[in-house]
């Protein structure tokens, strides 16, 4: 009988809720080899995904972190129930295509965003568009962010960009600390377009392109688009789904 696939971050208290995780398993008649359990931070979610992005796993996060928005709460006493009873959502992530200064091609994915950062003590001087498109001839600023729904509580949430629906079908492009124009503000888009970001000035103000965790340097141009050929299944349990965790922020952001 095979059984729950586990993934653990090296911390010591990721490590102390695998054992504790084993050891439940072990004594459960549970058969369900196409789960995979991820202890971590949300940050190790991320990395645990892309590095399966060509399975068809469903991946139940645990929290070892600190917010751990991706992931559950830890239960030794309801692990096992917990797994069997809770929903699965499935979401699809960015795919960015950069062209540096040299010409070359880096490519990489992002679940929750990809960011445009200035690289130098000089702001960023960035056009966008949507194929053809001008969304802004001209943005002065320290860069801007591109969030699918599930990270729109993340870094696009502290650069007060929208909170998107998980099933709104929409991208959020949200500029950070835009200098001009200053009263620019973020823009929701159909998860259909293709973006591209142009730094408009690679000798004077260079910029890094960011998808998730992975960098490229001296990016010359950005493309950026949803890849639906990819799904990640992810698990949570009932009371604490993502939609629900989406819905808690977007009622925390309206109130103030």
């Amino acid at each position: 009988m095979r059984k729950i696939q586990i993934i653990s971050d090296i911390n010591k208290k990721s490590l102390i809720i695998k054992k504790k995780i084993i050891n439940q398993i072990n004594n459960s008649k549970i058969n369900e080899s196409n789960i995979v359990i991820v202890i971590g931070g949300d940050g190790f979610m991320l990395e645990t995904l892309k590095k399966n992005k060509k399975t068809n796993k469903k991946f139940y996060g645990i929290n070892s972190g600190n917010y751990g928005f991706l992931m559950n709460k830890f239960s030794v006493k309801n692990i096992i129930k917990n797994i069997l009873s809770a929903k699965s959502i499935y979401i699809s992530p960015l795919e960015m295509i950069v062209k540096n200064n040299n010409n070359q091609i880096k490519k990489s994915l992002a679940i929750n965003e990809v960011s445009i950062l200035r690289q130098s003590r000089q702001a960023a001087s960035l056009s966008i568009k949507i194929r053809s498109k001008i969304i802004i001839k001209k943005l002065i600023a320290d860069g801007v962010l591109v969030s699918t729904p599930a990270g729109s509580t993340a870094y696009n949430l502290s650069v007060h960009g929208p909170i998107l629906e998980l099933d709104s079908k929409k991208l959020s492009i949200a500029p950070i600390s835009p200098f001009r124009p200053r009263r620019w503000k973020a823009k929701i888009v159909n998860e259909k377009s293709t973006l591209f970001i142009t730094n408009l000035n690679t000798t004077k103000r260079p910029i890094s392109a960011v998808a998730d965790n992975y960098e490229v340097r001296n990016a010359k141009t950005v493309k950026i688009k949803i890849n639906k050929k990819i799904k990640f299944c992810l698990m949570y349990d009932n009371t604490r789904s993502l939609q629900h965790k989406i819905k808690i922020e977007q009622l925390k952001n309206e109130t103030k």
